[in-house]
């Protein structure tokens, strides 16, 4: 029988919505919680334990928040070890649970969490045994995520089911997130973990991109989204140096990492949480302006998570603009973009062919992939 071990981070992603950039850290996780972050980290492990309702397996995790209280909701019946402090989780505990996993002999390890938790098992056990993580992270610059929480939950389906999936070493990375609070990346390798590989669910490691080949093109895009800027609407400009360009084009500040707020041409909300969002745009004609991830293809849920489900919902499709280079779009190979707001039917709202800006007056279509 199929032995699957399930770690959950239950603080992974609180800082997200809040603005806080990461999760890192007792002191930032309480920071979260005060200014009213709600944890994701087991919803998101629901979506992703879904697909395995009804097969044939056995399920081990830690106790209350680190699984267990999961795992029984999802109506398993699984085997609890280990002990933590209720409430008081911390990396120590995610890389005790990896080892205790790996000596119980489990076929893989399924975790919640971003970079940092991906840090910790790679720490505590490398390539013992496979991994997959459930993206609930604020940062997920590692290759061992699935490109949304369902998609994880499928991808283990696929090996319950006995069906040939390929095995590949992928990396662990992760940013320094003091620095990220200011606007720097500085990313790191950390190692590799064994992952399960399925193009259609696993995400690439993020990539930087050509900066300064794209450098004219990102003033083209520029251009082209200035002159076709509304009077008295409100624009909510989203991470990464594609929206920065358009930012700069204006002369405002811009939060590289972070989400922010113009009007009329002039900035009126700077790195923004998700209920600032809701606040600052209740009752006003809202668009919101996004890129993709190079190398992953995201264009919700991979640092932004600031624009809430509420959010998403009440802009709508059609208000949503994508900027994006087509040297971007096509190192993705023909992969769609992704959405992964946390809520599905959302997702599946906001799938199919969508209109991005390559250029002045310049645009593609490309899919969106329902996951």
């Amino acid at each position: 029988m199929f032995r699957l071990g399930l770690i959950v981070n239950p603080v992974a992603g609180l800082g997200g919505s809040v603005a806080l950039k990461g999760s890192d850290g007792e002191d930032t996780a309480a920071k979260a919680l005060a200014l009213g972050a709600e944890p994701k980290a087991n919803l998101r492990t629901r979506q992703a334990l879904e697909p395995l309702q009804g097969l044939e397996m056995e399920v081990l995790t830690f106790p209350a928040e680190m699984g267990a209280d999961t795992a029984t909701e999802m109506g398993f019946n699984p085997k609890v070890i280990g002990e933590i402090e209720s409430g008081h989780t911390t990396a120590e505990d995610t890389e005790r649970a990896a080892v205790a996993m790996v000596a119980e002999g489990v076929d893989l390890i399924l975790f919640a969490g971003g970079d940092g938790t991906a840090r910790n098992i790679c720490h505590a056990i490398e390539n013992a045994v496979p991994v997959l993580g459930v993206p609930a992270g604020v940062k997920i610059h590692s290759g061992v995520y699935a490109v949304t929480p369902k998609a994880a939950g499928e991808v283990v389906a696929m090996l319950v089911r006995g069906e040939i999936v390929t095995l590949d070493e992928q990396e662990v990375r992760d940013i320094d997130e003091a620095a990220f609070r200011e606007g720097r990346v500085r990313a790191k390798y950390y190692g590799e973990l064994l992952v399960p590989q399925e193009a259609r669910y696993v995400q690439n490691v993020k990539s930087s991109g050509g900066k300064e080949i794209e450098e004219l093109v990102l003033d083209d895009i520029a251009a082209d989204f200035v002159e076709t800027m509304e009077d008295d609407v409100l624009y909510i400009m989203g991470s990464g140096s594609t929206v920065q360009a358009l930012m700069n084009e204006l002369g405002l500040e811009n939060t590289l990492l972070g989400v922010d707020l113009i009007e009329n041409g002039q900035l009126i909300g700077q790195d923004l949480t998700a209920q600032q969002l809701l606040d600052m745009t209740e009752g006003r004609e809202t668009r919101l302006v996004i890129t993709v991830i190079g190398g992953q293809g995201h264009i919700i849920g991979r640092g932004n998570q600031q624009l809430s489900p509420e959010l998403l919902k009440r802009l709508g499709r059609d208000n949503i603009i994508v900027v994006a280079t087509k040297t971007k779009i096509q190192s993705l190979d023909g992969r769609p973009l992704i959405v992964d707001s946390g809520d599905a039917a959302l997702n599946h709202q906001l799938s199919g062919l969508i209109r991005i800006v390559t250029g002045y007056r310049d645009a593609i279509l490309y899919r969106v992939a329902d996951l």
